[in-house]
């Protein structure tokens, strides 16, 4: 993996893990905590959205709102767990 895509996925990741920390309240991670958890939500995206037949597209834009969503519904289960 060449140095500029680690890069762009780190970024994206600090990016939809902010977000995501931002539309589920109560969720505060720190940077790393939130890269961790946006290429996490990533993943989630990337696993569920084509079984659902969801497509956003391509782009940097786009990954971004598929990362934030992945990372939004990570939060919501850990939210879950956690009441329980």
């Amino acid at each position: 993996m060449p140095v500029e895509s680690l890069l762009i996925l780190v970024l994206i990741g600090a990016v939809a893990g902010w977000l995501a920390g931002l539309i589920v309240k109560g969720f505060g991670f720190g940077l790393v905590g939130n890269i961790v958890i946006g290429i996490l939500g990533a993943l989630i995206a990337t696993w569920l959205f084509p079984r659902l037949g969801v497509s956003l597209g391509a782009g940097i834009i786009s990954a971004i709102i598929s990362a934030t969503l992945g990372a939004v519904i990570l939060l919501v289960i850990v939210g879950l767990i956690r009441r329980v």
